[in-house]
């Protein structure tokens, strides 16, 4: 059972273990050791103030290991995983927490082919990783981080560009919210020269306000900024811009959701939508269910994290996956969730149809849904607490089938995330307010 690794590469409080100088160096010696006689590495990163020195330690594990490593600076996740894959690098790293606070951080790996790496690679690279620890627990110097190579935003640029010839914004406004993250080094570029007027906020990165009161952690910011504005739609990007989420021209947030349905019907209708199918996850609207089968679509749910969302849809030759939170994936255009690609292509959608995006979503009748987050010590498996599985066996006999009920633990941190949505919503939060309760009881901080 991997130790180091979540649903998105290793993340935790900058400084502390995992991410202590110590195991951050053993990373990278770890990865380079891992991949084999002098190989090519691609580092990125996002806007965090701890970015900077892990970079530099990591860049001296995976030179000691024989590695080269290249900088393209401040960039987003997908275009780490697009240029590593273009240019045929050995892995790609970034250096993000991605949603999480400026006080975290974290590293993800991708393999040559632009891929998250599968979890038997990382479980290999953690007995590494715990190896190299055994062996050297010191700290060496810091490196002096590779210079960054400038051309490598342009490129993704003008990569994304080229997915959507003859995209234009049709003289509309919209506002562009880059959370102070990774976007806010690339987003300004890509959406200039579309026509229209392009209102970007967020985008004065200081190292500790990535995602504070901004982003897609916070869509009702720009969905508030999209009504005083008098826009037309708003955009909104995570901390690594991975994903994204919308408002329309109400001031109503629109989710991954209700992207995966305009999406999944623009492509059926081109003949683009393979088998019919959409993969999304447990956490996905039993509303989009429905409404993906109005269409005769047929939609599949993966665990959550896009990774294995991208398994599912290799699995089953879909052509389209995503999560709710944001994470899109379109088979052939990118290998991960890619927050600027999903926002191009759904303004390209837009223009195509000559719609609002409040006009393409009238039918997209959403079940009432909760979501209560508990701080949890430990991610004891809930099936081995009584008090927490008698809640949830009442309230899924309560709800029967009119409701879904679904527990698990984030992949990224320390929380107990507790959804249930139904039909009625009293009932459905009464039984997430006893469900929560339970686990607080037993495992609250």
């Amino acid at each position: 059972m991997k130790k180091l690794f979540g649903t998105d590469g290793i993340r935790a409080v900058a400084g502390q273990p995992p991410l202590d100088p110590a195991t951050v160096h053993a990373i990278g010696l770890a990865l380079a050791n891992s991949l084999g006689p002098n190989p090519r590495i691609l580092m990125g990163q996002d806007t965090r103030e701890s970015s900077d020195w892990i970079a530099a330690t990591l860049t001296s594990g995976l030179t000691l290991g024989g590695a080269t490593v290249e900088s393209a600076g401040v960039i987003t996740t997908p275009a780490v995983a697009f240029l590593t894959h273009t240019h045929g690098f050995s892995a790609g790293i970034v250096i993000s927490a991605s949603h999480n606070p400026w006080e975290d951080n974290g590293i993800k790996l991708f393999g040559p082919d632009g891929y998250k790496l599968p979890d038997a690679t990382e479980l290999k690279i953690e007995e590494e990783i715990f190896k190299q620890l055994a062996l050297a627990p010191q700290t060496p110097e810091p490196s002096n981080p590779p210079p960054v190579n400038e051309a490598d935003r342009a490129e993704y640029v003008q990569f994304l560009l080229s997915l959507v010839p003859g995209l234009s914004l049709d003289n509309k406004r919209i506002v562009v919210d880059c959370a102070n993250g990774a976007a806010s080094a690339v987003a300004p570029q890509l959406f200039a020269g579309l026509g229209g007027e392009v209102i970007i906020t967020h985008a004065s990165p200081t190292g500790r306000n990535i995602n504070e009161h901004c982003g897609a952690l916070h869509p009702d910011i720009v969905a508030a900024e999209v009504v005083a504005q008098k826009a037309s739609m708003g955009i909104t990007f995570d901390g690594d811009a991975d994903r994204a989420l919308f408002a329309d021209e109400h001031g109503n947030v629109v989710n991954g959701d209700a992207v995966l349905l305009l999406a999944a019907r623009d492509l059926q209708a081109r003949s683009l939508l393979s088998n019919s199918t959409v993969v999304a996850t447990t956490m996905s609207n039993m509303g989009l269910e429905a409404a993906l089968k109005r269409s005769q679509i047929r939609m599949l749910r993966a665990p959550v994290g896009d990774k294995y969302v991208l398994e599912q849809m290799l699995s089953t030759g879909a052509s389209l996956g995503g999560e709710q939170s944001g994470h899109i994936i379109f088979s052939g255009k990118s290998t991960t969730g890619d927050g600027l690609l999903t926002a191009l292509l759904l303004l390209d959608i837009l223009h195509r149809a000559n719609k609002s995006l409040a006009a393409l979503l009238t039918d997209l009748k959403v079940f009432p849904q909760v979501i209560i987050n508990v701080k949890v010590r430990e991610k004891k498996p809930l099936e081995l607490i009584p008090t927490v599985v008698a809640a949830i066996a009442e309230a899924e006999q309560a709800l029967a089938d009119t409701g879904r009920v679904v527990i698990r633990y984030s992949g990224t941190e320390a929380l107990a995330r507790v959804m249930i949505e139904a039909e009625s919503e009293p009932l459905m939060r009464h039984h997430a307010e006893a469900i929560a309760q339970a686990i607080r009881a037993e495992l609250a901080v």
